[in-house]
């Protein structure tokens, strides 16, 4: 029943993301020598996936280096509000918004009622609504247009680094040519010894918007490492959706200690 738990805790982390209105830009899919890191950038951000709401399925499947766990939940997403899982049976169900992280586990009668800083430990790195949508719709973890880049390339895609190195941590990005979304982007704190590799393995295209379909998250720290694997299945776009969420009435609730980041 532990392991289960320990499932159902960190599966909850694995939820949406979204976007903005844009014009989405056609390329050939070859890598252009001459791009600069503000074209890049530029392109990256005009092909945004636009959206009022996304529903349809998710298979997670979760390694901590020990054992391996899967599972398909329900999935159910409003823009920048709210994102709602459910397993089958409602066994394990979480709620997502801006300012809460919620879910409860039936298997063990508790729940988590909290802020961000749970996920925030799972992936090693500060999380909030807006990194966690751009994990989940193949965008940078942090806005490009914040900061300066130098732009390389190999075959297969645009690399991109801060011209300016980072206090706390190294970031790099790897945009492919196709769609201008992110094919690889990396966090690390070498201080720390963590890191945080997410790598998007292909992308699908669904009435014209380009949603990932399988994202791969590690996570290391130290000799540890936790993996995370998110395939999107049946999804559809703008239809009329309820978020019922409630926790039972006698759960007791999970009190996290978390590390300071």
């Amino acid at each position: 029943m532990a392991t289960v738990f320990r499932w159902a805790r960190c599966s909850v982390f694995v939820l949406f993301v979204l976007s903005c209105k844009s014009n989405k830009i056609v390329t050939d899919g070859t890598v252009k020598e001459n791009m600069s890191a503000r074209s890049v950038i530029r392109i990256h951000y005009q092909n945004q996936i636009n959206f009022k709401t996304l529903s349809g399925k998710m298979k997670l499947g979760y390694f901590d280096g020990e054992s391996t766990k899967s599972v398909t939940v329900s999935l159910r997403i409003q823009k920048d509000k709210a994102i709602w899982m459910s397993a089958p049976l409602g066994v394990v169900k979480a709620y997502i918004t801006p300012n809460r992280v919620s879910f409860y586990n039936k298997l063990q009668n508790e729940y988590f009622d909290g802020d961000f800083s749970y996920l925030s430990e799972i992936l090693g790195t500060e999380l909030d609504f807006g990194k966690l949508q751009n994990i989940l719709l193949g965008q940078a973890l942090f806005d490009l247009r914040n900061e300066k880049y130098e732009v390389s390339f190999d075959a297969t895609d645009y690399i991109l680094k801060p011209k300016k190195p980072l206090a706390l941590f190294k970031i790099l990005y790897r945009i492919e040519p196709d769609n201008y979304m992110i094919s690889n982007q990396q966090l690390s704190q070498p201080l720390k010894q963590r890191m945080l590799d997410i790598t998007y393995k292909n992308y699908q295209k669904i009435n014209n918007r380009i949603l990932p379909n399988e994202i791969v998250i590690t996570a290391m720290e130290g000799d540890s490492e936790n993996s995370i694997e998110i395939d999107y299945r049946s999804i559809e776009f703008n239809r009329t959706l309820n978020f019922p969420y409630k926790i039972p009435k006698g759960f007791k609730k999970i009190d996290i200690k978390t590390d300071a980041l």
